[in-house]
């Protein structure tokens, strides 16, 4: 791999490791749906301006359901979840959850697609799934300021999240293959924020604006969302899928370190269920077809989210 392959995929992960901590920044002074709208709305300016200048074309409209349950799934119910969760979890913690996303899809891969299990299927879902517990045991046991209800109903917001961008993979691998991916990209997040629109407007409004939210919430759009889907697209057409797919190993290590940058509170156990979530993964893909495997996200553009 080239040395620019290797920086552009070491920013790629970076810019999607920053995310979760910018969705803590931005919920400060935003609810919820208010962070959605403001990402999707920055993503999807992002992505028309790209999408004119190099003047690619969007998907045809026969596919609006398809589309429209896909952007649901990939981005609205997400950004809206992740956004609830980090009120009260930390951005370190969400950003090593949504590495669980690939554990996701295989699963639903295997139940409603019917792939066959490979031999380090079983144990690379039980070493993921085993590390995300012991980071979130980690964290809970560290913080006794935050009720543990609390806790796991931010933890319950964050699983569903990432459980949603493993649903829109299946759905665009099975009915979104072949159309322009960056016209695919930019109809997914305006579709999002069209759905977002009237959630955001019909509940709670921001009260008191802090100017580090609102940088916080464009940045987010504009390279969280909009950048990393081009070099997300970038990369595949000089590299293959399954290297591009190293983002997901690298995305929990860059939620510990955005977390450290926030002062956020890690234990050293957090940093040992890190590395057993790691090598879950790599069992997960050493076999697994990549196509399966693609990262999300904060996440997930080719199955079309970041």
């Amino acid at each position: 791999m080239k040395l620019r392959d290797t920086l552009e995929l070491l920013l790629l992960s970076a810019i999607w490791g920053a995310s979760f901590l910018l969705i803590s920044l931005t919920v400060q002074s935003f609810p919820p749906p208010w962070v959605a709208l403001i990402r999707t709305a920055c993503g999807s300016a992002f992505l028309w301006t790209v999408l004119l200048v190099r003047r690619r074309s969007l998907p045809p409209r026969r596919l609006i359901v398809w589309l429209l349950l896909v952007a649901l799934f990939n981005n609205a119910i997400p950004f809206v979840f992740f956004a609830i969760g980090e009120r009260i979890v930390p951005s370190s913690i969400a950003a090593i959850f949504n590495a669980t996303t690939p554990i996701w899809t295989l699963l639903l891969s295997l139940t409603f697609l019917r792939q066959k299990a490979e031999s380090s299927t079983i144990p690379g879902v039980l070493l993921g799934f085993f590390g995300v517990i012991l980071v979130v045991y980690s964290h809970g046991a560290a913080s006794p300021g935050t009720s543990v209800r609390s806790y796991l109903i931010g933890i319950m917001f964050i699983a569903l999240a990432s459980c949603g961008y493993a649903i829109a993979t299946i759905l665009a691998k099975t009915k979104l293959v072949g159309l322009d991916p960056i016209g695919l990209a930019t109809t997914q997040l305006s579709l999002a924020c069209l759905m977002i629109i009237p959630v955001a407007l019909l509940g709670p409004h921001p009260a008191v604006i802090l100017r580090s939210s609102v940088l916080a919430g464009i940045v987010l759009g504009v390279f969280g969302s909009g950048l990393a889907y081009l070099l997300y697209y970038s990369l595949l057409d000089r590299i293959s899928s399954t290297r591009v797919v190293a983002v997901t190993y690298l995305l929990p290590i860059w939620g510990l370190f955005w977390g450290a940058i926030a002062h956020e509170s890690i234990t050293p156990t957090a940093y040992l269920g890190v590395a057993i979530v790691i090598l879950g993964l790599y069992l997960l893909n050493r076999k697994t077809s990549p196509k399966l495997a693609v990262p999300s996200t904060e996440t997930c553009p080719k199955t079309l989210d970041a």
